[in-house]
């Protein structure tokens, strides 16, 4: 759900840049170094660095939300267009990708990197269309999770890993009734961004700064322009649904690749590791608060499991 390389955002997650900070950690996360590691750390410390996490993680799930709002114009597919578009204006100013002096090897990570980012966000909205904010997004937060959990070797992540595992059985307590297109498209997500973690390491190695985020979400953008020009021409969207597009836009990728830059030069990797955990709990708030969902007991206990089997597997890895 996250912006380009947030894993997740987001996302989604969406998705934080990448190359700023550094190669990603075993739980997509960029940098190792965080203010105790890097002498010329800005002031504020670690409250700072917590207020920009909150601002970002907060501003990607009701981002998400609003961008829900337009579905019954422009429908999931209009909204990631309009969502794409707004990205890559964004970026393509912070990144300024020498895109003529890429190499082939260059061009097919960003590539890769976009379409995951595209697929990503694509399953996300379809995602949350049908099944709501809350369980969507604790879904696709499976991705991250099951990087850092896929190349541990302590009895720890395996019970990381079980925990986690019975949150989702928990949590979509499959049915006859249950809709399995939403939660195959959830899953799906979680997929995208668990490769989106992964190429985005392989970018962050070939490319300097933001340049391979920004061209990345040029290729994004560029690609859905016929889709989404297509999609608006077909059902001409009323003002307040491409507010409200553009708003998930800004809200859920501009504003958290830039809070996410600014937190991880005050806190540590391993700390927003920890703190991204609460993701699942925003979105569910979300919903909550600004699409009418209601989150019985035993899902905000299912939330809270996969929750604690994040915190559990980056609070106890290896530094």
């Amino acid at each position: 759900m996250r912006t380009w390389a947030r894993q997740v955002s987001p996302g989604s997650g969406s998705a934080r840049p990448e190359a700023l900070e550094g190669p990603e950690s075993s739980n997509g996360l960029e940098s190792s170094n965080g203010p105790e590691s890097q002498p010329g750390a800005p002031k504020g410390g670690r409250g700072a660095g917590i207020a920009l996490m909150l601002g970002s993680s907060s501003a990607n799930m009701v981002g998400a939300a609003i961008g829900t709002t337009a579905f019954p114009v422009i429908g999931p597919c209009g909204v990631v267009a309009v969502r794409q578009w707004i990205a890559a204006v964004a970026l393509l100013a912070i990144g300024r990708p020498k895109v003529r002096a890429f190499t082939w090897p260059q061009w097919r990570a960003v590539l890769l990197f976009s379409a995951a980012f595209a697929l990503m966000n694509l399953a996300l909205y379809g995602a949350i269309d049908r099944i709501g904010l809350g369980l969507a997004a604790t879904l696709e937060f499976l991705g991250p999770l099951a990087v850092a959990l896929v190349s541990a070797r302590r009895l720890l992540d395996l019970g990381c890993a079980v925990l986690a595992a019975a949150g989702v059985v928990v949590l979509t307590h499959p049915q006859p009734s249950s809709d399995y297109a939403g939660l195959g498209l959830g899953l799906l997500a979680a997929v995208f961004w668990a490769c989106h973690i992964l190429l985005s390491r392989s970018v962050g190695r070939q490319l300097p700064g933001a340049e391979g985020s920004a061209a990345a979400a040029a290729v994004s953008g560029v690609v859905f322009l016929p889709i989404g020009v297509l999609l608006l021409v077909h059902d001409p969207p009323t003002a307040g649904a491409l507010g409200c597009a553009a708003a998930a836009g800004i809200l859920s990728s501009v504003v958290p690749f830039l809070a996410d830059v600014l937190a991880l030069r005050r806190v540590p990797a391993r700390f927003f590791g920890i703190f991204m955990s609460v993701n699942p709990v925003l979105a569910a708030t979300a919903g909550v608060v600004f699409l009418g969902e209601r989150p019985g007991l035993l899902e905000w206990s299912s939330i809270g499991a996969i929750v604690l089997a994040n915190v559990l597997s980056v609070a106890t890895s290896e530094r």
